[in-house]
């Protein structure tokens, strides 16, 4: 039996069970995974039956319920300490968390005019106010991140939560082929071909739903 389950909305559309779901299955424990189709039918109620903020992911384990991707990434860190959900060095996991709360608050612009679809490109769609000041500041973020010792080929060096919270905006830079100077394109590569990103991808491309509204 699976020690513990997440649910999630369509892979290729949902940046934040993304970031759940990469997150979790750091912890390397057995998860069962329940995809409710965004967009699909009564889907709201069907997340609501789970959460009552009605929005994915959400975790479940140990009789607990935990909805919004920082919080379980909080909870998976202190559950399973050997995972490496954060920075070992205290210097490190501080910044580690500054970058995924400003990640998980900001880039509205991004967010707004580059939604997540792993499947397309759409290289001449999502620009609009604030798309370029977003892009400089993540690309900043990178930078700045790499640019420390012990960094690569992640932000501060293995994977971790803050390297979970950018990986939609990795996907949105390939799906609107934004320009990357060489070392953030080479740290955007080391998360596209992480081994579970690859996996999220091929069950992406393998989803049958398609979300009209996303074909910008």
């Amino acid at each position: 039996m699976a020690e513990a389950t997440i649910i999630l909305g369509n892979k290729n559309y949902s940046s934040w069970s993304l970031r759940g779901w990469l997150m979790i299955n750091q912890t390397g424990i057995d998860f069962h995974e329940i995809v409710i189709p965004l967009d699909e039918g009564d889907y709201k109620e069907a997340i609501l039956a789970h959460s009552p903020a009605g929005r994915v992911p959400i975790l479940k384990h140990g009789g607990l319920t935990i909805w919004e991707s920082l919080a379980i990434g909080e909870y998976l860190a202190e559950t399973f300490p050997d995972a490496g959900l954060w920075p070992a060095d205290t210097g490190a996991r501080a910044r580690a968390r500054m970058v995924a709360n400003e990640m998980h608050a900001g880039f509205t612009a991004l967010r707004t005019h580059m939604p997540m679809d792993l499947r397309n490109t759409w290289p001449d769609k999502g620009d609009g106010p604030g798309v370029a000041d977003d892009v400089a500041r993540v690309l900043a973020i990178w930078s700045h991140c790499m640019e420390a010792p012990g960094a690569g080929p992640f932000l501060f060096g293995d994977f971790c939560i803050a390297d979970a919270m950018f990986a939609p905006v990795v996907g949105r830079f390939r799906t609107y082929g934004v320009e990357m100077p060489a070392e953030g394109r080479a740290y955007a590569d080391a998360v596209w071909d992480h081994p579970p990103m690859r996996q999220w991808l091929a069950a992406a491309e393998a989803e049958p739903w398609v979300i009209d509204n996303f074909k910008i």
